[in-house]
């Protein structure tokens, strides 16, 4: 008999360190389960601290995202402390569009947290696209759209703070909703559960 695939709802910010962690390990609960990704990327400050209280974390952040990194044998280059990860997300939506939201989140989320770039700048976004295959031309148009960032408020942001979403990477299945980097177990323990495991 079909499985029904269900959706998972995948809140994310490309500024935050613990996305990053979950870019280089989350893509089995959509490779190994019938699942659904329908991606969320947040603007700005959404779904993380606000900027005083972001300085006082960063030295116990970035210990704590430095130790998960080694264990997961990933490297670990933080970009520069002003980057606004407003553009890309608003670029993401380009690549939604044409089929690469997984690629554009590996390379975006590699590009600034192990090669340590600025994701909020054109010339980055573009060599990130040229490299998934996403049109560079879309992408720089997309960055500072007003309807594009219109797009990113009311959908997006409007269904996070709908759902009572509280910070990123979140995963959204139903009426369970999964915080953290340190979740994505539960996530596929829950998926488990429903019984949407492929059989292989």
């Amino acid at each position: 008999m079909p499985v029904t695939p269900v959706d998972v709802h995948l809140f994310w910010n490309f500024r935050s360190p613990y996305a990053y962690l979950a870019s280089t390990r989350l893509w089995f609960l959509f490779d190994d389960f019938h699942t659904n990704l329908v991606f969320h990327p947040l603007p700005g400050w959404n779904g993380r601290s606000a900027p005083e209280r972001a300085k006082k974390k960063i030295p116990l952040t970035r210990q704590d995202v430095g130790r998960h990194a080694r264990r997961y044998g990933i490297p670990l280059n933080p970009p520069p402390i002003t980057t606004d990860p407003t553009r890309a997300a608003a670029c993401a939506l380009v690549a939604m569009a044409h089929g690469k939201t997984r690629e554009w989140v590996v390379e975006t989320m590699a590009t600034e947290w192990a090669d340590g770039q600025d994701i909020g700048q054109i010339d980055v976004l573009r060599g990130i696209a040229e490299r998934i295959g996403v049109p560079p031309d879309e992408v720089e148009a997309a960055a500072d759209d007003p309807s594009v960032h219109k797009v990113l408020q009311e959908e997006h942001v409007a269904l996070k703070d709908q759902l009572g979403v509280m910070g990123v990477p979140t995963f959204v299945i139903g009426e369970e909703i999964f915080w953290g980097n340190d979740r994505i177990d539960f996530v596929a323990e829950h998926l488990t559960e429903l019984r949407l495991r492929k059989v292989r």
